[in-house]
């Protein structure tokens, strides 16, 4: 039906990038250390696909008819997160500075953040793990009402409250003021997070009713120009947040893969001549923050097992590209993202793969859907659509 799908597996990196180093991510891979700690991972579908033919992954062959084409994409954009990954997939090259604060924000941020928010003090204020630091400060938030603030090595501003503390309504606008009015010019803070936790001392755990608060994109994406040539946008799960909704037609919240994997499915049956855009996010909330190899690996196979049943509902008119926004190796001390390149899958059905090799940007994603539609574009990036065509 003339439908192109791109895939974003959160966090599902693929080895270290030449500048891995600089990031403190010398040695990462996501997916071959993943497979290591498990004694091999069981992907059939996506080796099929040809996952195995991109890297020495155990438990993976490589494919000599692999059904899709393959290869990595290397960021060329600063930094090693959400947003700038998603937009350079949408064909931007992000020069923009955002601001990191890895020692907790300033005494000037705090006192404006409270001023604005009516909140009478906060809590934390460090970088830290969101699950460790409910643990560590969940007692002294129900005690004195303040909610607990933090960062990590992404340019971020979270916020956790207890949803009987700070209802949810309150705790998105607490977010919506913090965004708009905290964080100002000249601040460039990629997100606020809203970081709902529920429970008692000592059992505390988040809910899927995050919200994230994210800076509109410098210039036009992939997801404006189709919208502006009435190519219907059908964003899927953390997309929108990443988007700050610009460029959407259609907006599909979803709260964990398995919800992602149902509206993939459903797109698949009714949409036509439309860019759909998911990301499935669990693998890098729930095990690549964690530190869990095994808990990913499960992911993992859960999204390979949804995989015949998805692929079986496209046409040869339709494409797919499954790939990733940057690498979380739960086997390495950090609980931060990863530096590393990220997978390349390309499906059409009943057209034999090919070698894509290392693409030097993440934005030749984007030209090449921009190329599917056939639309004019000044998106960064090389397209690689004629190379499966010949």
């Amino acid at each position: 039906m003339n439908n192109f799908f791109l895939v974003i597996l959160d966090g599902v990196g693929i080895g270290e990038t030449p500048d891995a180093d600089e990031y403190g991510d010398k040695g990462s891979n996501t997916l071959a250390h993943i497979a290591n700690a498990v004694g091999g991972l069981n992907l059939p579908n996506l080796a099929k696909l040809g996952l195995g033919n991109i890297d020495n992954i155990v438990g993976l062959i490589r494919n000599s008819k692999p059904l899709a084409s393959y290869g990595k994409l290397k960021e060329i954009s600063n930094g090693k997160d959400s947003t700038t990954g998603h937009w350079e997939l949408a064909g931007l090259h992000v020069t923009l500075d955002f601001s990191y604060f890895p020692n907790g924000f300033p005494d000037s941020i705090i006192n404006k953040f409270i001023k604005l928010t009516g909140c009478k003090g906060v809590l934390g204020n460090k970088a830290a793990s969101g699950t460790e630091i409910i643990k560590e400060l969940g007692d002294e938030h129900i005690k004195k009402g303040y909610p607990i603030v933090y960062t990590s090595a992404d340019s971020v501003f979270q916020i956790a409250a207890h949803e009987d503390i700070i209802p949810l309504e309150e705790l998105y606008e607490i977010c919506r003021i913090t965004r708009e009015k905290v964080l100002d010019y000249p601040l460039n803070v990629g997100r606020v997070i809203a970081r709902p936790f529920i429970g008692e001392s000592g059992k505390y755990s988040r809910t899927t009713n995050r919200k994230d608060f994210s800076l509109p994109p410098p210039s036009e994406t992939l997801l404006d120009i189709l919208y502006k040539n009435d190519i219907d946008t059908i964003a899927i799960g953390k997309i929108n947040d990443l988007f700050n909704y610009r460029g959407i037609k259609v907006q599909e919240k979803t709260k964990s893969n398995i919800e992602g994997c149902k509206k993939l499915l459903e797109y698949s049956s009714k949409a036509k001549n439309s860019f759909i855009f998911a990301n499935l996010v669990d693998f890098d909330v729930y095990f690549g923050h964690r530190n869990d190899p095994v808990g990913f690996a499960i992911a993992l196979k859960e999204f390979d097992d949804f995989l015949p049943e998805f692929l079986g509902r496209l046409d040869e008119s339709d494409s797919l590209i499954i790939t990733a926004d940057h690498g979380n190796d739960p086997t390495t001390p950090s609980t931060d993202h990863s530096r590393e390149y990220v997978p390349l899958l390309y499906f059409i059905k009943n057209q034999e793969g090919k070698d894509l090799y290392i693409r030097e940007t993440f934005s030749d994603v984007g030209k090449t859907i921009a190329d599917f539609f056939k639309v004019e574009n000044s998106l960064k990036g090389k397209s690689f659509l004629m190379t499966l065509l010949n």
